[in-house]
């Protein structure tokens, strides 16, 4: 499956550094360079990711993911600063329900594992929603069954427990 990942930070060599490392990971990369720019972008692409660095001019990263967690709940959303705070970590863990939060400069290679186990973990998620409405249907169905047939649904035993089986 192919994976959208949004990258947004005021700084254009962050933004690109990281576009060229997730390319080569075979994602599909957009960028913003500001919080509002990228609600735009989210209004017009489906993003499976948010990468958002916390401190840019407007808004900051974690209040900007707290409005993603609202918009589009099932973006993973992760955020990246090089001002590391606990209160601003604190913050966009609660508000934004961050995946992730790394300091600048970070190290890529742990950044696309985070990335590739946060979306396996949805990947897992998903399914796990899939199945479970999968068991309320057939539930649904055998309930409906018995109640219209329930002689369909009686097994007769013998003493021992073992089924009895007519050939009428």
């Amino acid at each position: 499956m192919n994976y959208t990942i949004l990258i947004v930070d005021d700084q254009e060599l962050i933004r690109d550094l990281l576009e060229d490392a997730l390319k080569r990971e075979h994602f599909t990369v957009l960028s913003a360079s500001s919080a509002e720019e990228a609600l735009a972008v989210l209004e017009s692409h489906p993003v499976d990711v948010v990468i958002s660095d916390e401190v840019m001019p407007g808004m900051a990263g974690s209040d900007f993911l707290a409005i993603v967690r609202q918009k589009y709940p099932d973006t993973l959303r992760m955020i990246l600063t090089g001002h590391a705070r606990i209160d601003s970590a604190i913050k966009a863990i609660n508000e934004g329900e961050v995946y992730r939060f790394f300091t600048k400069p970070c190290n890529v290679v742990d950044l696309m594992v985070s990335i590739k186990q946060g979306l396996n973990q949805k990947e897992l998620e998903r399914e796990n929603q899939r199945l479970l409405r999968l068991v309320k249907e057939k539930t649904a169905s055998e309930t409906s069954l018995k109640q219209k047939h329930p002689e369909i649904f009686e097994v007769k035993r013998d003493a021992s427990g073992a089924v009895i089986i007519d050939d009428d």
